[in-house]
């Protein structure tokens, strides 16, 4: 839970310090040309506190530099405690939940906003799961056709042909990290590929029934499946996609409360 009277929400020294103790445990380092021995701290009122100087390469520096805080006038203590908000938020948050709570402009809140989702990728992500590891994989629909579905059936000639759905594809490991895949098509190659390009082929798959996961039992090293269409919603231990379900139910509040305006470009 955050508690909001700690002096690194509030007191810039108090943040500069937090990140320097997280950035540098050992001492400072110049982020420039990596010298850790000709590292001397500015003194004086011109700089400010927090500024070093690199005797190696003759460059000044603070702990925002290399890092989404620099060139920023934003300050520190306002920038850790949006990072904290948006990574602590289990349906996101707005930014214009950050301008009020922060006490900035809209236009400032929405910079920060995306410069901390940019910090968050993984530029670099490795396949999920592994030996001895446990992989979900589901589908869900969301959008103006998630909702009246029954509805459309038995009225179809008031169905409006442009509404749609947006197709999401899930993954997650058990006790580790989920991603998601927007796709124009649940079918059979656009699952699959997923699948075999995110996950290990040591990992123990576990699915729903859905025809589109058929034959994957020699791809992996096993696959397991619950029939939800006969009320089944886990067997034994771990045999389930509740996880992903939960993460759907999430998802969509997310979506629905905050990212109301979502279009094709940020998915």
């Amino acid at each position: 839970m955050c508690d909001l009277t700690n002096p690194i929400y509030r007191n810039e020294n108090a943040a500069r310090k937090h990140l320097e103790s997280i950035r540098w445990p050992d001492g400072p380092y110049c982020p420039y040309c990596g010298s850790v021995d000709k590292i001397q701290p500015l003194k004086g009122k011109s700089m400010g506190p927090g500024w070093y100087t690199c005797n190696a390469c003759r460059k000044k520096f603070t702990v925002r530099v290399g890092t989404v805080y620099e060139r920023s006038h934003i300050p520190l203590h306002k920038w850790v405690l949006a990072t904290h908000l948006m990574a602590a938020s289990k349906k996101g948050i707005s930014a214009h939940q950050l301008h009020r709570m922060l006490g900035i402009t809209y236009k400032s809140a929405w910079f920060m906003a995306h410069r901390i989702r940019e910090a968050m990728k993984d530029g670099n992500p490795g396949p999920l799961g592994g030996a001895g590891k446990s992989v979900e994989a589901d589908e869900t629909y969301f959008g103006t056709d998630d909702k009246g579905r029954k509805y459309r059936k038995r009225y179809p000639h008031l169905h409006d042909k442009r509404r749609r759905h947006m197709k999401v594809v899930s993954l997650v490991e058990h006790g580790g990290l989920v991603r998601s895949f927007k796709v124009d098509k649940v079918n059979s190659d656009t699952v699959q590929d997923i699948l075999f390009r995110n996950v290990s082929r040591k990992s123990d798959l576990l699915t729903d029934e859905a025809g589109y996961y058929r034959m994957l039992g020699a791809e992996f090293a096993s696959h397991q499946t619950v029939n939800h269409s006969r009320e089944e919603y886990a067997r034994g231990f771990g045999i389930h996609v509740n996880t992903l379900e939960g993460y759907f139910s999430l998802f969509k509040r997310g979506m629905k409360g905050i990212y109301q305006h979502c279009s094709e470009k940020h998915l």
